[in-house]
């Protein structure tokens, strides 16, 4: 992105001589709308050139360039002034007062490439969902196999620091870029594990992450446990792959692990909801800030549209996970076990900016089947199930080593309920 100018354009001034019997007029004007005057004066000579907005939102970017050029001239520190992080926080800083916080935002040049590669499934780095919740940087997941899981960062850590760089009021594209970086490379993590007080340092070496986003195993009962990490571009190809595998191994119900999946592509949750839903069934409705409504149905082709279903949700289940659990919950089609889901419910249009930027702008927002608001609210599961704050989600991988008495005893109480719905369901 280009930096802004470093000084605003000097005030030509002009100097003529103006005939005795002009000035005694002026004189009177001056004297009884100096104050007005003024304002008016002032505004014209210091709103930004070609502003597009009204003479008194034009004039408040007076202020704006004011202190942007006192900051700039007397910041004690200036190697700390830079103009494109100044740029940014100051978009972001605006942004943010729409109420779309974590949703709605600016990336500069280098997060928008980062952003495009995160939905391709592929990236170097350590292999973590991250995101900022209440000011707060921290993982909402690890990749499964990734370096950060097998260096035992879990979802709910608090990254602290990176690169013995403080976190504090970084946006997450922030994190992301500086937590990524070429295969091979390390990276020094402070650490405040989920219900632990004191930080720990985790030096992690970077790789090529591979981010499959649907992974499942059978567990006892022939009770088959899908996890959807995320909604990038092959996720509903994935999804529909592993069901057809689950009833070629003899399914007789489904559970689906939408926790702490943090949303991704629209058109994937579309995809997904078709395997379950028969086609024509309402997903979501998508509201226009004029309050139309449109819907967004489901596609032909569902591959369990009547084995038993129960899907597992939680507060890092956000975006698309909370309209796949919305249609699910709204058509009567699923049981939800879990906890509340986090709240974000605006269609993100992207916008190139100059320079390389991208705006990611909530121009629309979503609803589900029955209308009910997601921003803000989030989806609430048909059985509130609290998951020991010590105690992490099971994998696929990691239920199917465990016998029917061990998963009845595991610390995953959520799945545990969820096995228990889902074998009284295939049995009736």
């Amino acid at each position: 992105m280009s930096d802004l100018p470093r000084d605003l354009p000097p005030l030509a001034i002009v100097r003529l001589r103006l005939p005795l019997w002009l000035v005694v007029p002026l004189l009177i004007f001056t004297l009884l709308f100096g104050a007005g005057g003024g304002v008016l004066v002032g505004y014209l000579l210091n709103r930004p050139a070609n502003c597009p907005e009204s003479p008194e939102v034009c004039q408040e970017f007076t202020a704006f360039w004011e202190t942007w050029k006192l900051a700039r001239e007397n910041f004690v520190d200036p190697k700390e002034i830079d103009p494109e992080k100044m740029t940014n926080g100051a978009i972001n800083g605006m942004l943010d007062t729409l109420g779309d916080q974590g949703h709605t935002r600016y990336l500069s040049a280098h997060e928008a490439a980062a952003w495009d590669e995160s939905l391709n499934g592929t990236f170097e780095g350590i292999g973590v969902f991250i995101d900022v919740r209440n000011g707060q940087t921290m993982v909402v997941s690890p990749i499964e196999g990734s370096p950060a899981e097998q260096a035992g960062i879990k979802a709910g850590d608090a990254i602290l620091s990176v690169d013995g760089v403080s976190t504090e009021g970084w946006a997450v594209e922030q994190l992301s870029s500086r937590v990524r970086g070429p295969a091979g490379t390390p990276v020094v993590l402070s650490i405040r594990h989920v219900g632990e007080s004191t930080p720990t340092t985790v030096t992690i070496k970077r790789a090529k992450v591979v981010v499959p986003s649907v992974s499942w195993r059978m567990l006892p009962d022939h009770v088959a446990l899908v996890r959807l990490s995320s909604f990038d571009q092959s996720s509903g190809t994935q999804m529909k792959q592993a069901l057809q595998d689950a009833k070629g191994k003899g399914a007789r119900a489904i559970i689906l692990d939408l926790r702490n999946n943090p949303g991704g592509l629209l058109g994937e949750a579309v995809s997904v909801a078709s395997q379950f839903l028969p086609e024509g069934t309402t997903v979501l409705l998508e509201a226009n800030r004029a309050g139309e409504r449109q819907p967004t149905k489901t596609r032909s082709g569902g591959e369990v549209l009547d084995l038993p279903l129960v899907v597992l949700v939680n507060h890092n289940s956000a975006s698309s996970s909370e309209i796949l659990s919305g249609a699910l919950q709204d058509a009567g089609r699923a049981t939800l076990v879990g906890t509340p889901t986090y709240g974000t419910g605006t269609v993100l249009t992207p916008y190139h900016v100059a320079g390389g930027g991208r705006l990611l702008l909530g121009t629309q927002q979503w609803l589900t089947p029955a209308g009910r608001l997601i921003r803000g609210q989030g989806i609430t599961p048909d059985e509130k199930v609290d998951l020991p704050i010590d105690a992490d989600p099971l994998s696929p991988v990691e239920a199917a080593a465990l016998d029917a008495a061990q998963l009845r005893g595991s610390a995953d109480v959520q799945l545990v309920r969820a096995i228990e719905l889902a074998t009284k369901a295939a049995s009736r």
